[in-house]
């Protein structure tokens, strides 16, 4: 796990009061997994090339967050939004997607493919994040596509 990876998961765990990581993983390696959890939340089956980067749960808000580094999966798009839902139609918590990025010079790459209804985190500037929405702040949104 890189150094940015890690200070995104200590400020997830800050702004995101996530207390209970359901999953973290690299290229074709668990880190960590609470397949309890994720089955209490009627998550769906864990196949390696559908999984987000990250997985992390606030259970006090009952949100659960789906992140994907840009770096090492592409960020949450459209097409990708809708494959996430599609997956998560069983889930009981409300879902959060965020697309987290190592600088603004790569978030301004990918900035056109970013999804509404996201987050978006850049490492080199942690304590903030940029809401790809309209009426809302961080949160999640309904699941109606």
């Amino acid at each position: 796990m890189d150094a940015n990876f890690g200070a995104f998961v200590e400020t997830l765990k800050s702004w995101a009061k996530a207390h209970s990581f359901g999953l973290a993983f690299e290229t074709n390696k668990f880190l960590h997994i609470d397949r309890e959890t994720l089955t209490s939340l009627h998550f769906f089956e864990l196949l390696h090339d559908e999984l987000p980067d990250i997985i992390a749960y606030n259970p006090d808000k009952n949100w659960l967050y789906l992140i994907e580094a840009v770096h090492s999966s592409g960020p949450i798009s459209e097409v990708r939004r809708l494959e996430l839902q599609s997956l998560m139609k069983q889930c009981t918590a409300d879902i959060i997607y965020v697309t987290a990025f190592l600088s603004r010079t790569e978030f301004r790459k990918w900035s056109s493919e970013i999804a509404w209804e996201t987050e978006v985190w850049i490492a080199d500037n942690p304590d903030y994040l940029i809401h790809f929405n309209g009426d809302k702040f961080v949160g999640p949104y309904s699941s109606t596509p």
